[in-house]
């Protein structure tokens, strides 16, 4: 990441192209929403730009680190974190979606002064958003508590969809265990950005193929219990994963995130 001065003056990060650089979560109730994530990660709120509606900004150390949105009320989409990529070009990118068999839902379009956006899934159905920063960068904080960690595909096949996002966005790919074609990590100039999941068979029915958008903690037992005490629920815990030990939660709209803890691998 390059350093760049933000509009209000403070220093932030420019994310190359193919980089997760933001996590959005679209919800039906935003004051109850705000109370969990405040409560569980210690964040404070600022308004947003509002291309789709309403939309804030969670705060963390006077930093912008992820966003939250209201759904249309038909209640027909449920509550879920996206993850954003940096583009250069977001309608190139978005033209590269479909030509690799994606699908462009939303989108581009211009988000205020802030940058323009597209939201997006690939072949197998998983969605994502793009970004190409203008006045805002993305997020400006990583590596403590409350603070967007690591980003995780669970899919199919994941040596199947890793060459849709190695094309649309030039990302390399490694393999966690050689002999695993099923763990894949995408890298971007030689950082680890992402991870892939072939799950198969095993992939919840209820969810289908996703991304799932993991938080640093302190400690994920008591995070965990936590989102519990807040009306949350803990869907899985106790993982060992790539990134560090690991719980998968979801907040009281069913959200699905991740806590972890103990980070071992370097994030773009």
């Amino acid at each position: 990441m390059t350093e760049a001065r933000g509009p209000n003056g403070t220093t932030h990060a420019w994310h190359p192209p193919g980089t997760p650089c933001w996590a959005s979560l679209m919800v039906h109730g935003m004051a109850a929403t705000q109370e969990f994530y405040g409560a569980l990660f210690g964040w404070e709120f600022r308004s947003g730009p509002r291309p789709l509606g309403r939309y804030v900004r969670a705060v963390l150390n006077e930093q912008e680190v992820a966003g939250i949105g209201l759904l249309p009320p038909d209640g027909q989409l449920p509550a879920a974190w996206t993850p954003y990529f940096a583009s250069g070009d977001v309608d190139a990118t978005a033209e590269s979606v479909r030509s690799c068999g994606g699908t462009v839902a939303v989108g581009p379009l211009d988000a205020d002064e802030a940058g323009r956006l597209a939201i997006v899934s690939d072949p197998m159905g998983a969605v994502f958003g793009v970004w190409q920063a203008a006045e805002h960068l993305g997020r400006g904080l990583t590596g403590v508590p409350g603070t967007p960690a690591w980003n995780e595909l669970f899919t199919y096949d994941a040596a199947g969809v890793a060459k849709f996002y190695r094309t649309v966005f030039a990302a390399g790919r490694e393999p966690v265990v050689d002999d695993d074609p099923d763990d894949v990590v995408l890298r971007i100039d030689g950082r680890s950005v992402a991870g892939i999941h072939g799950a198969g068979p095993a992939l919840p029915r209820d969810r289908g193929p996703h991304w799932l958008t993991y938080f640093q903690v302190e400690d994920v037992d008591r995070a965990a219990e936590r989102v519990a005490a807040l009306g949350g629920r803990v869907v899985r815990s106790g993982d060992v994963t790539a990134v560090g030990r690991a719980a998968t939660v979801a907040d009281p709209e069913g959200a699905v995130f991740a806590v972890v803890s103990r980070l071992d691998r370097p994030i773009g």
